[in-house]
């Protein structure tokens, strides 16, 4: 399967970051992962569009917009869809139908994530005088530490093809529900287990979205209540560097 397969040590001289710790986005290599057995690869072969292999789902792909904590559209976001691997699209349909059940539509954020994006991001976070969209996604922070402080890193579990950022969409109200904060927000008001200043509906609308989708094989995140992992991942040591388009993923 994997005809363009190169070794990591090529893609590190070209991001040359390096962070331990996962938060917001970054969602690095922190989970045993052995890093002499991570492999990047170009081969699509194995990933769909979940516009075909889940059509009851909303999308509203945040890096395909400028409307994301850079502020611009972001490199490898070629068309607003969403891929992911053959088995973690299967798992979403399960969850998608669960949700429906419950009167709720899955809205999906981002899904496939390629390296040219985690690049862009890192390239981003170091230009410290760039803070356009500071006021809406880190407030509480000063974008010199999100190196330090986890919230960017040199690899994402997006890029392995088996994570999604989405959250739920009322079919009665026709509204997203309140989860008491925003997608890609940088910092504890994220945490999924945060309570703070939460409403009891706030919390619960984290729990509902959670519940469903632990039902149907995911894992999450616990610095993010949006992002969910497939439990059984097929790709947990190959990071993948293909387009976010719907021509990539055509046979």
């Amino acid at each position: 399967m994997f005809k363009k397969i190169i070794k990591l040590a090529a893609l590190s001289a070209a991001a040359a970051v390096l962070s331990s710790c996962a938060a917001s986005n970054a969602d690095p290599v922190s989970d045993g992962t052995n890093q002499a057995e991570i492999t990047v690869s170009t081969d699509a072969s194995d990933f769909v569009s979940l516009a075909e292999a889940v059509p009851d789902v909303i999308l509203e792909i945040r890096y395909y917009s400028t409307y994301n904590f850079v502020g611009d559209r972001i490199d490898g976001y070629e068309e607003p869809c969403a891929l992911m691997t053959k088995e973690a699209a299967a798992a979403l349909k399960e969850a998608a139908g669960d949700a429906e059940d419950k009167g709720y539509m899955l809205k999906i954020y981002d899904a496939y994530r390629p390296q040219t994006a985690v690049n862009n991001f890192i390239d981003w976070a170091e230009d410290i005088d760039d803070t356009r969209m500071k006021e809406y996604f880190y407030p509480e922070l000063d974008k010199s530490v999100l190196f330090d402080q986890g919230y960017i890193a040199d690899k994402s579990g997006h890029s392995r093809g088996s994570t999604v950022d989405l959250t739920l969409f009322d079919m009665d109200t026709g509204k997203e529900l309140d989860m008491g904060g925003t997608f890609d927000y940088f910092g504890e008001l994220s945490h999924p287990d945060y309570t703070g200043d939460l409403t009891d509906e706030q919390i619960q609308n984290r729990n509902i979205l959670r519940d469903i989708m632990l039902e149907n094989g995911f894992k999450p995140l616990d610095t993010e209540w949006w992002h969910f992992t497939l439990a059984d991942e097929p790709y947990p040591d190959t990071y993948f560097d293909f387009p976010v388009s719907d021509e990539s993923v055509e046979n």
